[in-house]
């Protein structure tokens, strides 16, 4: 969709999230830029490996920043997933909104990390052993229906 509010891409490559969040400013619309980068967490040596399935996870990304874009008056957007094998301490997701007004820009960030959280399908890999989903994550997401 050309006039997508916020681009979505699922990605293996690492991503600039400055350059990003920079690339959404456009003179005198935009007055806050509210952006979250994710990075892998464990043990030096560690590698989290994410698989999906292509086609379904953009569609389902696009979905949930289509709802955010619905939700709040933003003027752009841009929400990066990462795929593969990650070491600890790379940037593993980039959600980055822009609008005319701070609350807007807020709102729409944390809504859409609470929901890529549950609702993007991506299938974790710690070693050998796949991460089950955290309740507690289902809950900051059950909090925006």
């Amino acid at each position: 969709m050309a006039d997508r509010v916020i681009e979505t891409r699922v990605q293996t490559a690492p991503f600039d999230a400055g350059a990003e969040c920079a690339a959404l400013v456009r003179d005198g619309i935009v007055g806050a830029v509210v952006s979250f980068t994710g990075h892998v967490r464990g043990s030096a040596g560690d590698v989290l490996e994410l698989q999906h399935y292509p086609g379904m996870t953009e569609g389902q990304i696009a979905a949930i920043a289509d709802e955010a874009a619905r939700r709040w008056d933003l003027t752009g957007g841009l929400v990066i997933h990462r795929h593969g094998p990650l070491p600890v301490g790379a940037p593993i997701v980039l959600v980055a909104v822009a609008s005319r007004h701070r609350g807007d820009a807020f709102r729409a960030a944390e809504f859409l990390i609470d929901w890529l959280k549950v609702k993007a399908p991506f299938w974790k890999k710690e070693g050998d052993r796949w991460v089950e989903a955290q309740a507690a994550d289902d809950a900051a997401a059950a909090g925006w229906q």
